[in-house]
């Protein structure tokens, strides 16, 4: 039997790198809450673990245990994969055969790290699209990069969506010998506990949207479809649910559908995964084109940045992609809606209206 797991503070795990990590309360919330979501892409005869059997067929109708000793666990599909959940499991009863050993977790880690989306992005550079990114481990080299291009985004190597992130003004430039700021504590503290920070331009953004991908047992990166998603800063807000041909449809408003596939095929064809099976995804933009911003001569007004980054784990984007066909299994122009997970202040819950 399979066994899925939502385990959402995940990217919090990662960076911790504890097998005794503790979630903060909003994790934890997050995942007693939200455990049901597994069941919208879990197959016949597997089983979803989650707090409150009860609490969770009220949300979706699926096969959920709360303890492991009622199952037989042949394979686990958690949300993603990091040190603590392993810990988790084996203290559950989960044989050790079925779990990733350290060597792999360790792997998939360095994976998840930023700087394999900024190795894969200058794969991606065709024309028609922009980004750079890179990894700076002192002062000095972030603020030479502030100064070739202005204002920039700086992100931990692993860290949660709309955590890790700052974004720098080139009016507020950094001065590796100027006083202690809440910028600069930040940063230290960053470069010491994760060993570097990646830099990136700041572009002026027009849409976020994702391509989602699931490796196979075969090792073969197969394509999911197009997750459209909103952020506010860095903090994500919701996903369309819509048909591939409606969300082609506004994408294209923007770029050519013949440079979606072409990015489509170059991800599958380059990036490599090591022995990682499962989901990931990877964020993109689009940008208005801008001079300034490094880019080339170009009559077009938008430009697609195809690796913002790589998320080694299941992304809702996923779940908006299992969700719509659940809801729409003919995948006709029947029903569209706005997915979002919202907090009333006591417990989250998933909307879609």
């Amino acid at each position: 039997m399979t066994l899925h797991v939502f385990n959402p503070e995940h990217d919090m795990a990662l960076a911790a790198n504890l097998s005794n990590f503790t979630s903060p309360r909003a994790g934890r919330l997050l995942r007693s809450d939200l455990g049901f979501l597994p069941a919208l892409w879990a197959e016949e005869g597997d089983a979803v673990w989650v707090d409150d059997v009860a609490a969770a067929g009220k949300q979706w109708p699926g096969n959920y245990v709360c303890s492991l000793a009622e199952v037989n666990v042949t394979a686990v599909a958690p949300w993603g994969w990091d040190r603590a959940l392993c810990a988790q499991l084996r203290r559950q009863g989960v044989p050790a055969d079925v779990l990733p050993t350290d060597e792999q977790l360790e792997r998939y880690r360095q994976l998840s790290h930023r700087r394999t989306a900024a190795l894969l992005l200058p794969q991606l550079r065709v024309e028609g699209t922009v980004g750079e990114a890179v990894a700076c481990s002192t002062l000095d080299e972030i603020a030479a990069f502030q100064s070739r291009h202005g204002n920039i985004v700086l992100k931990a190597p692993w860290s949660s969506s709309g955590r890790g992130v700052r974004f720098l003004e080139s009016a507020s430039p950094i001065s590796p010998i100027g006083p202690m700021s809440p910028i600069i504590s930040w940063i230290t503290r960053t470069i010491q506990t994760q060993g570097c920070i990646m830099a990136e331009p700041k572009y002026e953004k027009v849409m976020d949207f994702g391509m989602e991908f699931e490796v196979d047992e075969m090792g073969q990166i197969r394509y999911c479809g197009l997750s459209l998603f909103h952020t506010v800063g860095s903090a994500y807000m919701g996903n369309l649910l819509v048909t591939e041909k409606r969300k082609q449809e506004v994408i294209s408003r923007y770029i050519p559908v013949s440079l979606l596939e072409d990015i489509k095929e170059r991800i599958r064809r380059c990036l490599s995964l090591s022995d990682y099976r499962g989901c990931f995804g990877v964020d993109m933009m689009i940008c208005a084109s801008s001079h300034e911003q490094g880019t080339t001569e170009t009559a077009a007004p938008y430009l697609l940045h195809p690796c913002v980054e790589i998320n080694l784990r299941r992304t809702m984007g996923h779940v908006a992609l299992a969700l719509h066909r659940r809801l729409n299994p003919t995948d006709d122009d029947a029903f569209e809606a706005v997915m979002q997970v919202k907090y009333d202040g006591a417990h989250y819950r998933l909307s879609y209206q």
